[in-house]
Order: C-alpha cells, then sequence, then structure tokens
C-alpha cells in the first residue's frame, strides 16, 4: 500500500470577504479601488526640505515593502523639495498639505504622485477647490480627502458636539461634492479617528454612502504595542467586511515598523501572500526544549526567505506532530530529540544540538525546489502563534 500524504491540502484561496465596490485611482502606478490589492502605506519622519535624509528614509521604506510614501510639507523649503523627491523616489510620494492651500498647487506642480488635504485646517479650502480640481485634472494628479477627528471643521463639531462618525462623513462627503461640482472624481478618502470604535464605525457609514476608494487608518495610534493592537482591531474589522483600499498603521515608531505591522494585518487576513511563517507554540509546562530561543534561531537562521514557506517550531508531543505536520517544514520537539517533517512525513531524527541546522538545511531545499518550480513570493511575515 502506497504512503498518504497528511501535508497540507491544496485549496483554493477564498478572500475573507467580497471586497467593497468602488471607483478606481492611480497613485502613481499603484491602483487603488476597484478590486486592486490593498496597498500598504507609511509617512516619512525626516523634514521634507533635507532631500538626502527624506529619500534614504523612502529607500528604507521600499525595502520593507512599503508601496505609497506620503511626506509633509508645511514651508516652502519643504514644498520646494518636493519635485526632486518625487522624480527620485522609487515609489509613489504624496504630498501631505495643512494649513495652506498654496503648497497644493506647488505639489501637483512638482509632480507628486497624489495630494492629502485636511479640509479641516486649510482656511477658505472650500473657495479653493475649483482652482484645485482644475490644477489637479490637468495634471492626472488624485486627491485624499482626509478628515481627522482632531482637526475637524469648526461648523461640525458645533452642530455634532465632537467628532462623532457622522461628523466625519458628513466632513469628507461634503468637501467630496465640492470636487464633483467640478467634474472631479479621482478622490480617496479617510476618515481617521484615535478610537478604533468610532473609526470603524465612521468607515462603514462612509463605505455605505460613497463610491470612492478609502484610506484606512487609526490617527494617532500609539506607541508600537498599543498602535499595533489598535490598528490590528480596527483594519481587521473593516477589511474582513471588504472595506478599505490603502491602509497605514500609525504608529510612534519608525515608519518601517508600521510597514512591516502593515503588512504583517493583510497576510493574517490572507490579502497578502506570505514569505517566511514561523508557527511556534507559545510554550507551557509541557514543553521540554526551549520553544523561546528554538523559534528565535530559526526566524534569524531564515531571515529573507522569499517563498512562500511555513514553518512549524513545536516543544512538545501534545500539538507538536500535528502541527509540524501541517506545515511545509517543521519539528516536534521532546526527550532531547526532535522530528523534522517535510511535507507531512518524518524525514529525520536529529539530536535537539541539531534541529535549527537541519530545519534551516531543510528550508533551503524546499525553498530552490518552490523557486524552479516558479513558486511566487508575496510579502515578508513572521507570525508566533
Amino acid at each position: 500500500m502506497s504512503a498518504i500524504s497528511l501535508g497540507v491540502p491544496e485549496v483554493p484561496a477564498r478572500p475573507i470577504a467580497e471586497r467593497r465596490v468602488s471607483r478606481q485611482i492611480h497613485v502613481g502606478p499603484v491602483a487603488v479601488g476597484g478590486g486592486a490589492p490593498v496597498s500598504v502605506q507609511s509617512m516619512t519622519t525626516t523634514r521634507t526640505s533635507d532631500i538626502g535624509a527624506t529619500l534614504q528614509q523612502i529607500a528604507e521604506l521600499t525595502a520593507s515593502g512599503c508601496q505609497i510614501v506620503r511626506v509633509a510639507c508645511p514651508t516652502q523649503d519643504d514644498a520646494d523639495a518636493l519635485a526632486t523627491i518625487a522624480r527620485k523616489s522609487q515609489i509613489p510620494v504624496i504630498a501631505d498639505i495643512h494649513f495652506q492651500p498654496k503648497y497644493v498647487f506647488a505639489a501637483i506642480e512638482a509632480g507628486c504622485a497624489a495630494v492629502r488635504v485636511n479640509p479641516g485646517n486649510i482656511k477658505k479650502f472650500d473657495d479653493q477647490v475649483k482652482e484645485i480640481a482644475r490644477a489637479a485634472k490637468d495634471h492626472g494628479t488624485p486627491v485624499r480627502i482626509g478628515v481627522n477627528a482632531g482637526s475637524l471643521d469648526k461648523r461640525l463639531l458645533q452642530k455634532y458636539g465632537r467628532a462623532t462618525p457622522e461628523a466625519l462623513v458628513e466632513s469628507a462627503l461634503w468637501e467630496a461634492s465640492l470636487f464633483e461640482e467640478h467634474d472631479f472624481r479621482d478622490i480617496k478618502i479617510s476618515v481617521k479617528h484615535n478610537d478604533p470604535v468610532v473609526m470603524i464605525e465612521a468607515y462603514k457609514q462612509l463605505a455605505a454612502q460613497c463610491e470612492y476608494p478609502l484610506h484606512l487608518g487609526v490617527t494617532e495610534a500609539g506607541p508600537a504595542f498599543q498602535g499595533t493592537i489598535k490598528s490590528a482591531v480596527a483594519f481587521g474589522a473593516l477589511l474582513s467586511q471588504g472595506i478599505g483600499d490603502t491602509i497605514r498603521v500609525s504608529l510612534s515608531a519608525p515608519p518601517v515598523e508600521e510597514v512591516k505591522v502593515g503588512i504583517q494585518i493583510l497576510q493574517s487576513l490572507g490579502l497578502r501572500q506570505r514569505r517566511l511563517e514561523i508557527v511556534s507554540c507559545p510554550s507551557c509546562g509541557r514543553a521540554q526544549v526551549d520553544v523561546y530561543k528554538l523559534a528565535d534561531e530559526v526566524t534569524a537562521g531564515l531571515e529573507g526567505m522569499e517563498v512562500p514557506l511555513r514553518v512549524a517550531v513545536m516543544g512538545c508531543v501534545v500539538n507538536g506532530p500535528g502541527e509540524a505536520r501541517e506545515a511545509d517544514l517543521g519539528v516536534a520537539s521532546g526527550n532531547g530529540k526532535g522530528q523534522i517533517f517535510v511535507k507531512g512525513e518524518v524525514v529525520k531524527t536529529v539530536p535537539e544540538s541539531k534541529i535549527v541546522e537541519t530545519l534551516i538545511e531543510e528550508a533551503m531545499k524546499i525553498a530552490e525546489q518552490m523557486e524552479q518550480d516558479g513558486v511566487a513570493s508575496g510579502e515578508p511575515a513572521v507570525t508566533v502563534s
């Protein structure tokens, strides 16, 4: 009787939800909305006028998987730097404009892939819409209407008393309607709030009332741990309903960390193909090896792996064999040794001291075969479960 493979079954990938139908715009070469994959954005922390530092940070963001980058433009020196940055950046650059409408025109003229405007803090913004719409249309530049709870139009604060979901949505749709009056619809909208519950409700209402692509964000989400949790909860709630076309994780942390978290959120929801995924147990009194150390060493040894590979690092005989068998590659450890599984089959048993070395060797073999077979790589992810 031939052996029966117990490896991962080949099943077609299913989206977590049907994507909300929206218009499609193009931020440089990146399609947004209209069924395009959800893209990951971040924002530089450098002074935009420091062209070298800004381009260096954009390069780091690009290498981490960022697809669109936003740069601040609070001064004339920053506006003067936009043309060089937009030309030399490897990914599309969005100019972030507050307070001074003249910088909107400067960003459009500089060749930025899009401009973000915050109507709540630009004086007499409504009076400028006709000229902005004409300039943006002439240059093929999309506009993101970015409404923030902390800078909501005073008229709406007086009407609603605070930045409610209804106030955020009314602000965004009002500004969009002004652009529509001038036959401009190359628009993306965001309605950000620091409270995930308010933010989720605002986006749900907005999604039901317009067809524009939506940029998701929990504004001022906080330090890395708190901000990651808040963003994951909010994005997961919306993306699981098909709402959201681009995301930015706003953390009090280096921008590259924002990108890593954003990519991981999309991978966890099945909205982006994984590269490396480490499945490891949280450890408990049953563990007979140092699972934390083992998982860290395997992760470090496989850093940079380009193919979608799931590696299970398990520390006991309860869940170990099952999890190891379900992964592309795995180890079930115990009694000073480890059983190495490849595609569901035990291929060897090695001493505990050889587990990391053996897993890396087997991973390289699998990766080489996957590359020969033309398996497409996705984006990097390391998941510890």
